[in-house]
């Protein structure tokens, strides 16, 4: 009589305390660094930024959001909101998507109210703007002395570029270690933080999403940020700031809305069907993300300068 190999179960089994792992681990993570780098080597920047990015912003302020001087305080705040709005699916957010899935994931153990879903979105937003309101202080503190305003060229690479390099490497990593922890490849690196308080890695998922404008790049961003350096106000630094994460936010709590409630719960079921499936999907979209990110920010930039050789399809 055959044996079936049991995969365990522990009630914090998962970064994210889904369920059992799934069976075929090693799989899961190759399939999703396989698709990251793939889809580092497709991304297209002038696309994203320009084409999706740029017409976003330019219908919603009703003008040309980079030709247009931002006038005053106000206009600040909603340039900020909007530009991160139109940022939601550029190189320096997409990352962001991958906590769609343990959302949605936290979900499968039955029907919840509508009230009950937004918990994990306001962990996420407790710990994004937390990051994003300091350094909107630090910015409005410091002003153009920020390393983001210094383009001089250091060994082949700038100020800003190196900055970059180095907030992207790391929130990617972090993704990483999420993803495999996700899959338990590796022990939950929080799990005695996690059991005292269980809202926890959502917390430090908001902080990731949050640290992605200590690197961001993004052209809108800059004029907003350069806005808030200018005006030395640390009140405006943290409400353009707190509003340019929102932003970034706003479409992936709608997609993970629409997820739980829109579709009768067939999500849900489909998560809850398999064992293993919910920490499956999970590692994968984390796995996916930093993977994206650490080889977009880190490996390809290095690859544009000509230092190393790494593919890319233009397009």
């Amino acid at each position: 009589m055959a044996v079936t190999q049991q995969v365990p179960v522990h009630p914090q089994a998962g970064f994210f305390g889904s369920g059992p792992y799934p069976a075929h681990r090693a799989r899961v993570v190759v399939i999703a660094v396989l698709a990251g780098f793939a889809l580092t080597a497709l991304w297209s920047a002038p696309f994203v930024d320009s084409v999706i990015g740029d017409s976003v912003a330019n219908t919603l302020l009703g003008y040309d959001a980079k030709a247009t001087p931002i006038g005053g305080v106000l206009a600040g705040t909603l340039f900020a909101f909007v530009s991160g709005l139109a940022g939601s699916f550029t190189a320096c957010n997409i990352a962001a998507f991958g906590a769609v899935a343990p959302l949605v994931g936290g979900e499968a153990g039955g029907k919840r109210r509508f009230s009950t879903t937004l918990k994990p979105l306001g962990w996420i937003a407790a710990g994004m703007l937390t990051v994003s309101i300091v350094y909107g202080v630090i910015v409005a503190l410091v002003g153009t002395r920020m390393p983001q305003f210094d383009t001089a060229p250091a060994t082949g690479l700038t100020p800003r570029s190196i900055q970059s390099m180095v907030a992207f490497g790391v929130v990617g990593l972090v993704f990483l270690v999420l993803g495999l922890a996700s899959v338990g490849v590796i022990g939950n690196p929080i799990g005695a933080l996690t059991r005292r308080h269980p809202a926890a890695p959502l917390v430090l998922m908001g902080a990731l999403i949050g640290g992605f404008l200590i690197g961001r790049p993004y052209p809108l961003f800059r004029i907003m940020f350069r806005s808030a350096a200018e005006q030395h106000n640390v009140f405006y630094g943290a409400a353009a700031f707190a509003l340019q994460s929102l932003g970034n936010i706003v479409i992936m709590g709608v997609l993970f809305l629409i997820l739980t409630h829109a579709t009768g719960g067939r999500v849900q079921r489909w998560l809850a069907a398999k064992p293993g499936r919910i920490a499956a999907v999970t590692g994968a979209a984390l796995l996916v993300g930093g993977t994206f990110t650490l080889l977009y920010w880190d490996v390809r930039v290095l690859g544009r300068l000509g230092i190393i050789w790494f593919p890319t399809v233009s397009w």
